[in-house]
């Protein structure tokens, strides 16, 4: 039972792509929280939220592609 290297790669890099996401929105979503008085605040809460479910998303695909890299279905 030996792991597929390709794989194993495709989910690092899915996984590294959502590391810095991880960060950002949040921190997008407290910006847009903060500055309630701008008019652009409905558009950050909207993008920091998207942000973050990509994140989710891509951690998703990274560990899921990482398990099928281990263990072969």
């Amino acid at each position: 039972m030996s792991t597929n290297k390709e794989l194993l790669s495709k989910s690092i890099k899915y996984l590294a792509w959502a590391l810095p996401l991880l960060f950002i929105g949040p921190s997008l979503i407290y910006n847009a929280f903060i500055n309630k008085q701008n008019v652009w605040h409905y558009l950050v809460l909207g993008i920091g939220i998207t942000v973050c479910i990509g994140a989710v998303y891509l951690m998703f695909l990274g560990l899921k592609t990482m398990m099928r890299s281990l263990f072969n279905d």
